[in-house]
């Protein structure tokens, strides 16, 4: 990438962040590769409450995406892969977020210092699941320095589950 990243903050997520995020992600857009909508308001209160154990007791969470004038823009992070399946016991990246923030280099910088903190709490290396469809996240991957590790098939979708991976 040959352009200035953004600024970004990167902070532990509030109970407000759960209603700014269960409002970004109602578009379908931003939701195409996780459901195709946004899951109920419930669900970003207790992903939110997660994150805040998570931080406390790991040192590293799926933290809100916040711009230069305190708008959320979506999240980044890292956590332990939930799934039974797939890279278990491994941490994982991710990023989501609003459609309006697309193309600007947003979650590539997040990523980046989302990058800095896992290492700095000594996980020794990360995934990060992309759906092979999802160019734009596998371009983010590529733009941190992962690359494509392992292929997983999924089990509720047709499509396979790409498994790209970073030593730090």
């Amino acid at each position: 990438m040959n352009r200035a990243l953004p600024d970004v903050r990167l902070r532990v997520p509030t109970d407000e962040d759960a209603f700014a995020w269960h409002r970004i992600f109602a578009d379908p857009e931003v939701m195409a590769f996780h459901g195709g909508r946004a899951a109920e308001l419930s669900v970003y209160e207790e992903l939110t409450a997660r994150q805040r154990r998570h931080d406390a007791e790991l040192g590293f969470c799926l933290w809100t995406i916040v711009d230069s004038e305190g708008e959320v823009l979506g999240f980044t992070g890292a956590q332990p892969w939930p799934g039974e399946w797939g890279p278990t016991g491994e941490i994982e990246i991710g990023w989501r977020l609003g459609r309006a923030h697309w193309g600007k280099g947003y979650v590539t910088a997040a990523a980046l210092t989302t990058l800095e903190r896992v290492r700095a709490a000594g996980v020794p290396r990360v995934v990060a699941m992309v759906r092979p469809a999802n160019e734009r996240s596998i371009a983010v991957t590529r733009r941190v320095g992962m690359e494509l590790a392992e292929v997983f098939a999924h089990p509720t979708r047709e499509d396979a589950a790409h498994c790209y991976r970073l030593t730090l």
